[in-house]
């Protein structure tokens, strides 16, 4: 048995297939609150507040009582003759209800451990962290406890699960920018800073993406688009990990190339030699003019250097990089 609150409550039989919802906000709401402290007990007063706030019914503990019963006999019970034992999901106590999970679990707690599972491989094996937290995000039908956020319970833990379910997101994204899928993701990232334009994460991802792929003007928009939105939504600069990536990508360091291919360095390929100046035109022997075009082709000859030199100086850290982080390779 799986009690599911990621997207709309209801029960599901793994092993039949089977699937219970609960019908009416109140039965939703009432079990989803239970769901949420399984193993708990819930006041009588909460969850009447729960479930009518601040305008109970005149027989609110009554009305209460009802809704368990109902609930009750939706949940399953052990078929007579199959062998199994009877397991009493909501238990009245003197204060309240408690719901008893047994061996029964939850989608969320499943969604946890995966996340978690997946955050700890990022750094030996982000292929496997990302396998691991799609598998976690797969299991959201929906927002959580659709249907059922009538009260302080219910509201509060979906909150909390949103924000869960993001931080997997970022999680996931990291995973895939250090497994070199950075191709892979552009399109899910842009979506996401589209749904969530105030979580600076995503364009941070997407930028450094971008990037990866050769697109550093997209990239550089990128930030541009989330510092307007930022000032114009909630008064304030993008936060000092959006600014560092911004100037990181204007001078191109070496420390965002994407990681080669595991127990491998990327190969760094020799530079071309520097284009000649185009000819100038030549100007009266010996007089000013003649001067002025030899300094200007002078000039742009030393500006092609420096600009070779550059070049070749970001090869030669991103290569020097490579060997401290994976020295026994460079044999």
């Amino acid at each position: 048995m799986k009690f599911r609150i990621l997207g709309p409550v209801e029960v599901h039989d793994e092993r039949t297939g089977v699937r219970i919802l609960p019908t009416g906000a109140k039965q939703r709401a009432l079990l989803g609150a239970l769901v949420v402290k399984s193993g708990q007990i819930v006041s009588v007063h909460r969850l009447i507040d729960e479930l009518w706030g601040e305008q109970p019914p005149a027989n609110a503990t009554n009305a209460l009582q009802a809704h368990v019963a109902r609930l009750r006999r939706l949940l399953p019970v052990p078929e007579p003759g199959s062998g199994e034992p009877h397991h009493e999901w909501i238990v009245t106590r003197s204060l309240g209800y408690v719901l008893r999970l047994g061996r029964a679990g939850t989608d969320a707690d499943r969604f946890h451990r995966l996340a978690a599972q997946g955050r700890a491989a990022a750094a030996t094996d982000p292929e496997q962290a990302a396998e691991l937290l799609r598998q976690a995000l797969a299991l959201w039908r929906g927002p959580a406890l659709e249907g059922s956020v009538l009260g302080d319970i219910c509201a509060a833990e979906a909150a909390q699960l949103e924000e869960n379910r993001l931080t997997a997101l970022e999680a996931l994204y990291d995973a895939c920018l250090r497994a070199a899928r950075h191709g892979e993701i552009t399109g899910e990232l842009e979506e996401l800073t589209t749904d969530h334009p105030m979580r600076e994460r995503f364009y941070d991802l997407l930028m450094l993406a971008l990037y990866r792929c050769g697109r550093q003007a997209e990239a550089l928009s990128v930030y541009d688009r989330a510092r307007r939105r930022l000032v114009h939504e909630l008064g304030v600069e993008p936060g000092p990990a959006l600014r560092g990536r911004m100037e990181a990508i204007l001078q191109h360091d070496p420390r965002l190339a994407a990681p080669g291919p595991a127990g491998q360095l990327a190969r760094v390929h020799p530079l071309p030699p520097p284009p000649a100046p185009a000819p100038t035109a030549p100007g009266p022997a010996g007089g000013p003019d003649a001067t002025v075009l030899n300094l200007t082709g002078e000039i742009a000859r030393l500006r092609s250097r420096i600009e070779h030199l550059s070049l070749e100086q970001e090869a030669l850290m991103r290569r020097f990089d490579q060997l401290v982080a994976n020295p026994a390779s460079g044999h």
